[in-house]
């Protein structure tokens, strides 16, 4: 591509900007890709803030499992706003640019906000697991203040991990080519286009995936091993379709957020294909954060309350 992106300093070349590759040669299909994903996008939004607003405006959902789900909900936004526009803009424009610092900063916000919720999602797995497992205990163990730790937790590791990757990318040389060949800067596509070998520096980031994924999701098998035994054991039908709702929500929300992560981040590099790994980032980052809210909402009575109550009350108000 006919982009000058490399700034000549001392016979060396250091990359200044990159510029995103087309996704595809038909104008039609970007079209209609771009559409479908900014309503998916907004849909996100839309979904996600009416779920955090339900849960601090209703003094009902004030528990942990309420208190969790708003935090998912807020990582959820901050994990889609940002890379959602600069897919949109991959969408429609010609080869799209963005700068050295602003690359850094979006691969920093998308590892923080993955992350975070990679860890959050195991932290509402103990809290179903404590609730249902030890429900003589819970009030006491799940505290505000434990609820709190861990949600800081959560959202702590994911920052050190999002400062430690992007920091580690981006003391590598770029010396050209400057063209990223997918929708956002993620880690992988950057770091082919680091200089020179940097089979150490693939192994290194891969280790830090596979512990930042496989970590929590064992934790959640562990939780939710013992679950069952205990479902069983209730001697209420009630309580058990309770119990068995709140956490196969859950665990279909977990399901789409590892398995497509999975996919993407742990499968071997020679299966990698820029038009496959396209379509998944639109997957993990669209589709899933839209369809959490009406997962979350759908299988949930007392969040449907909650949110009915909160568009009566906004209604109420625009008319008054």
């Amino acid at each position: 591509m006919s982009l000058n992106c490399s700034l000549w300093q001392d016979n060396s070349v250091s990359v200044k900007h990159f510029a995103f590759a087309k996704f595809s040669e038909v104008a039609e299909r970007c079209f209609l890709l771009f559409a479908l994903v900014l309503l998916m996008f907004l849909a996100s939004l839309m979904g996600n803030a009416l779920i955090a607003l339900a849960i601090h405006t209703n003094p009902v959902l004030h528990t942990p499992m309420y208190f969790f789900l708003a935090n998912l909900s807020l990582l959820e936004i901050g994990y889609t706003s940002s890379v959602v526009p600069q897919m949109l803009q991959s969408l429609v424009r010609e080869a799209p640019t963005i700068s050295r610092e602003g690359c850094a900063t979006q691969m920093f916000f998308f590892t923080f906000f993955a992350i975070s919720e990679c860890c959050l999602l195991a932290a509402m797995a103990f809290d179903r697991y404590m609730a249902i497992c030890s429900p003589l205990h819970y009030a006491t163990r799940m505290s505000r203040g434990m609820c709190a730790h861990l949600a800081m937790v959560s959202w702590g590791v994911g920052c050190t991990v999002g400062l430690g990757q992007t920091n580690y990318i981006f003391s590598l040389d770029f010396c050209g080519p400057c063209e990223i060949d997918h929708l956002f800067c993620d880690l992988p596509p950057i770091l082919a286009l680091a200089c020179g070998d940097t089979s150490r520096n693939e192994a290194a980031v891969l280790v830090v995936a596979v512990f930042c994924i496989s970590s929590p999701f064992l934790l959640i098998i562990a939780s939710y091993g013992r679950i069952p035994t205990s479902v069983l054991a209730m001697p209420s039908p009630e309580g058990r379709h309770k119990a068995l709702s709140t956490c196969s929500s859950h665990l279909l929300v977990v399901t789409l957020f590892y398995g497509s992560g999975s996919v993407t981040y742990l499968r071997p590099k020679a299966s990698h294909s820029p038009g496959v790994d396209k379509l998944l980032a639109l997957f993990y980052t669209v589709v899933t954060s839209m369809l959490n809210p009406i997962i979350y909402s759908l299988r949930n009575k007392e969040v449907k309350a909650a949110l009915w109550r909160t568009l009566g009350n906004r209604k109420a108000l625009t008319q008054g």
